[in-house]
């Protein structure tokens, strides 16, 4: 396809006669050798698949060609081959779902109703095959049970070589039963038979504790086959935890697939000279976990290992930081500055309103009568334009509206979509190619508050989606141009917490020549990792800190601030004021943004004896007992470990991530000191995620013993003449077990410092557990919605070393983006005062979430555009009417009142 032809309407692939599994639905369905790879392609432009077209393979048919208006297919393109010359290489390969199809035991080759998981989403998900509704492939009848069956292709080594664990699969299992369950219009029987389940990120324990209270049923089993019955049911033998035989049928069952490296993207690893793992992924150091072993190219996502979306969106911005910082001496030689045509006026002028409905394929035009809806928006007052766009946000629609708003003169622009939320800047900046002020836009949400809420009652959607156009056009006549505030920025960064996460962040800030201000409470920098022993690697991290300190020391543009804390702090993006007290009195230090790296700290336990006798110890208790020669691991005959202390309960319902591997990291290092110790691991789930599983099997292959208990029946301690005695449960043997220890270690939780202080200074929320919430937790894993302000580590939540890194070269990343501007513009829509109605109450000072408002010399109520965030708080408050919002002002809202 001619891509500068194309303009996706679609007749290629209605006209072509050969039809093919669609991949992107993992073939439950067809599609055409002319073809849109998917439903949201950008930009929005067709293709001929030249392996399956009739007229590539056999010299015939041209029916694509014959039947396009504008001629845009083209057989004689051929692939090019560039060369690019460039300073750094990331690797985002990602990775490739296991296929099932080679192994017998789960019949996914000869039974239709066994699906895999990515199959299952596209079942679920509204532009797959059935449009959302939930069926079973045989009949398309609706499910009443469905059984998913995890680590399929996972912790496996005798049907394929993946004893690593792949780290998402049980996140995912119980998310597609809980929606599943949500789509059902009957009452869905959902289990999910599993070995351990690892739900050890953050929130994810809540949500896994919400899915057995909504029905989920867990069981802890590993399923040997499955057959099928003569209605094509499935039917799963399985043996309970007492050792009980059962048989039970599903309608269909869900394999939770797991993750592999592409052989592709291995032979590309092996081009590149590049080391890989045990579990063939790219190999790094927990010390950089984002750095290949080949100088200059770096690697983020789960080709580093399994992962899930958030830290995988982390590593990328980690992997783009590292990058950077051995080009920053090349920064801004080859950027081009954009240009934008010059702002039309428009004050004075009539309205004239262009509306844009999107069908967005089916998701809007599913339910909505779009056309009917496009016709009656001509009638409305100002329109002078109405345009139906099957997808608005594809770049080639944009570039013709920016082209229809320019030929049409209009002034007011309407797009009746999905949410302004994620689309509204996209839609601005359409407004500003075409010369219009940004702020003469408004968006109409028929997706989300419309088709996707009334699904079932398409005759009412569209009456709704009249209402809602016609409200955003009274308020788009209304509308005014806005100015946006330019402000200078401060090159400098303020770092809170010289642990291992602010070390980093200090250094990768001077890799890309920025200062900053690296403020620790302690009298050293290191943090909780100076009580570390190794990494999950067996990386000795105390000459790492050392090595650390000697770098942060010799570097001339951190200055490090020891025994001091922030007193007071002011000020907003670009231009923060933070007043410092230490040793030496205060300080005033000015700085464009400011990173949070404040660490959390280890759960003191009130049980198991701890306090009450020295042997029983919390596990960073063991590693500084050895690390200071008070503990000879070669001396301890007899050592259990107890896992969830604090953990996983009411009180803290969350996992602390690290404890599973650290108790191993511990049981082997005694192992290795003493190898006819015995070694026992009291557990509840193991959670050695990712390649982490290799040291829980070869603890395992080394004679570490692994009990079970659960919440109900936690091990007891008691102090005998001869020593410790555990009691432990034995889910198994349905009795008790008296262990003998001479250490007892405690894996206790990682709890947070709960820093409110900081949290009102810099206006940042926190969670109910006392971690710092982040903007969003997929898309900015490490910014908060204050902008200017970033986290990493243990602030965020428990993670490992590796993490903590990556997360703080992922918030230098985010840092940078404001710190390599020299201005920066600030929004429009902000509030303003009319102070001939203000009467100086104080309301709108004191409600105001951001400290934006303050008093005059008058004592009148003034804003601060600059810290203001339009949130409309003050307008809602105020008595006398004197606060107003620019782009939301009252008469706008009431004209849309008045239209509904």
């Amino acid at each position: 396809m001619d891509l500068d032809k194309c303009i996706a309407c679609g007749a290629c692939s209605d006209k072509c006669p050969k039809r093919i599994p669609n991949e992107y639905n993992e073939g439950l369905d067809k599609r055409k050798a002319a073809y849109v790879r998917y439903a949201q392609a950008v930009p929005l432009k067709y293709g001929i698949d030249a392996e399956n077209c009739i007229y590539f393979q056999k010299g015939k048919c041209k029916a694509c060609q014959k039947f396009c208006p504008t001629g845009a297919v083209n057989y004689d393109q051929q692939e090019e081959v560039r060369d690019i010359k460039v300073g750094s290489v990331i690797i985002s390969a990602g990775f490739k779902p296991f296929d099932p199809t080679p192994y017998v035991q789960y019949s996914y080759a000869n039974f239709p109703n066994v699906v895999t998981a990515l199959e299952f989403e596209r079942i679920l998900a509204a532009s797959g095959p059935w449009m959302g509704h939930l069926v079973r492939p045989s009949d398309e009848a609706e499910p009443k049970k469905i059984a998913w069956i995890q680590c399929v292709g996972s912790r496996e080594v005798n049907t394929c070589d993946h004893p690593y664990c792949s780290a998402v699969c049980c996140m995912y299992a119980i998310k597609e039963a809980v929606i599943a369950k949500e789509h059902s219009h009957t009452d869905l029987d959902a289990a999910i038979f599993f070995m351990d389940m690892r739900t050890f990120g953050k929130d994810f324990e809540r949500y896994y504790e919400g899915a057995q209270e909504d029905g989920v049923r867990f069981i802890r089993s590993r399923i040997h086959s499955i057959s099928e019955l003569e209605d094509r049911s499935l039917q799963i033998e399985y043996a309970t935890e007492d050792g009980q035989a059962r048989m039970e049928t599903f309608d269909m069952v869900v394999l939770s697939q797991g993750l592999e490296t592409a052989p592709e993207t291995i032979e590309l690893c092996q081009k590149l000279d590049i080391n890989l793992s045990p579990g063939k992924f790219i190999s790094t150091s927990c010390f950089e976990p984002v750095t290949t072993s080949r100088p200059g190219v770096y690697v983020c996502g789960a080709l580093a290992g399994p992962k899930d979306i958030p830290l995988s969106v982390m590593e990328a911005s980690a992997a783009a930081c590292a990058a950077a910082g051995k080009l920053s001496s090349a920064r801004g030689s080859l950027a081009q500055e954009q240009e934008f045509p010059e702002e039309r006026p428009v004050a004075g002028d009539i309205p004239r309103v262009g509306v844009f409905v999107c069908s967005c394929g089916i998701n809007i035009a599913g339910v909505v009568d779009v056309e009917a809806v496009a016709e009656y928006a001509k009638t409305l007052p100002y329109v002078t334009y109405v345009r139906n766009n099957l997808f608005s946000c594809s770049q080639d629609t944009q570039d013709k509206m920016a082209e229809v708003i320019a030929e049409e003169g209009l002034n007011r622009v309407v797009v009746a979509a999905c949410t302004p939320r994620t689309h509204e800047p996209l839609f601005q900046e359409t407004l500003v190619n075409a010369g219009l002020n940004k702020y003469l836009f408004e968006m109409a949400n028929i997706r989300n508050q419309d088709s996707w809420v009334h699904s079932g009652d398409p005759a009412a959607a569209t009456e709704k989606a009249k209402d809602l156009i016609r409200m955003a056009v009274a308020k788009a006549a209304l509308l005014a141009p806005l100015q946006e505030v330019q402000l200078e920025v401060t090159p400098g960064a303020l770092i809170i917490d010289g642990g291992v996460s602010g070390m980093n962040a200090a250094l990768n800030l001077a890799a890309q020549g920025y200062t900053s201000h690296l403020v620790e409470r302690d009298n050293a920098l290191g943090g909780n990792a100076r009580s570390l022993r190794v990494t999950a690697q067996n990386q000795p991290i105390a000459p790492y800190l050392d090595e650390l300190r000697e770098r942060i020391e010799a570097e001339p543009l951190i200055t490090v601030h020891l025994n001091t804390t922030l007193k007071e702090g002011e000020g907003f993006v670009g231009n923060f004021k933070t007043t410092l007290a230490g040793d030496s009195g205060e300080e005033v230090v000015e700085h464009g943004v400011t990173l949070i790296c404040t660490g959390a700290g280890e759960y003191k336990p009130n049980e198991y004896l701890y306090g009450q006798d020295p042997r029983v110890m919390t596990h960073l208790e063991i590693d500084q007992a050895v690390l200071g020669g008070e503990l000879d691991l070669s001396e301890v005959n007899k050592a259990v470990f107890i896992q969830c202390v604090g953990s996983r309960d009411p009180e803290r319902p969350y996992c602390s991530k690290v404890c599973c591997t650290h108790s191993v990291e511990s049981a082997l290092a005694i192992k290795e000191a003493n190898p006819e110790a015995q070694v026992v691991i009291l557990y509840r789930d193991i959670r050695t995620f990712g390649e982490r599983e290799l040291l829980y099997k070869e603890a395992r292959s080394k004679g570490v013993l692994f009990v079970r208990y659960d919440l109900e029946h936690k091990p007891e301690v008691k102090a005998t003449d001869d020593g410790l005695l555990v009691t432990v449960r034995d889910h198994v043997l349905d009795r008790d077990l008296l262990i003998e220890a001479d250490l007892i270690g405690l894996a206790t939780a990682i709890v947070s410092n709960r820093s409110n202080d900081l949290a009102q200074m810099f206006k940042i929320p926190m969670d109910s557990d006392g971690w710092f919430l982040e903007a969003h937790q997929k898309l900015r894993p490490v910014d908060f919605a204050t902008d200017g302000v970033f986290m990493a580590g243990l602030a965020h939540y428990p993670k490992p070393l590796e993490e903590a890194v990556a997360q703080a070269q992922a918030a230098v990343a985010r840092a940078v983006t404001v710190l390599s501007s020299k201005e920066m513009m600030l929004p429009g829509t902000v509030a303003f005062i009319d102070q001939r109605k203000c009467v100086g109450c104080g309301v709108c000072w004191t409600v105001c979430p951001y400290q934006a408002i303050t008093q005059d010399d008058k004592g009148l109520a003034v804003v601060n555009e600059a810290l203001c965030k339009g949130c409309g708080t003050c307008v809602a408050s105020c008595r006398s009417g004197a606060p107003n919002l620019r782009g939301f002002t009252n008469q706008g809202v009431m004209a849309q009142i008045m239209a509904l």
